[in-house]
């Protein structure tokens, strides 16, 4: 799991895929934390991926490394009000106390990779598959 963690945190942007009805939505995102052997993310409920989500919790993740390796993360989305996720979220990206003030925002959620699956690709054919 923290091979997972660590490769779409070095990558520094990530994108994440959701569906809204029936169209794909992909956007950039920056957070991503391991806690307790779970993969997390962070979000506003205030935004249409918490909304997308909450109807079909179904995602993806996808980045490319510097030396052009990619991976793709799927899962569901499991909305977590856990307050020590939300504080590691704050240290890890002190930024967001511009925006949601404290971690214990009610606007601030987290959420974690329920029956998860990664695979790390490179051009060469190889590749590495993790459960989560």
């Amino acid at each position: 799991m923290s091979e997972v963690v660590k490769f779409i945190s070095e990558a520094g942007t990530f994108y994440i895929a959701t569906v809204d009805g029936n169209e794909p939505k992909v956007r950039p995102f920056g957070l991503v934390i391991e806690h307790e052997g779970k993969i997390y993310f962070g979000t506003s409920n205030q935004k249409n991926i918490y909304k997308q989500l909450q109807a079909n919790p179904n995602f993806e993740v996808s980045t490319t490394a510097k030396d052009n390796r990619w991976i793709r993360l799927k899962g569901k989305a499991v909305f977590d009000n856990n307050l020590a996720v939300k504080a590691k979220a704050f240290e890890k990206l002190p930024h967001l106390k511009d925006i949601y003030n404290s971690m214990d925002n009610p606007i601030f959620e987290v959420f974690y990779v329920s029956e998860g699956e990664a695979t790390i690709y490179s051009f060469n054919g190889e590749s590495k598959t993790f459960k989560l």
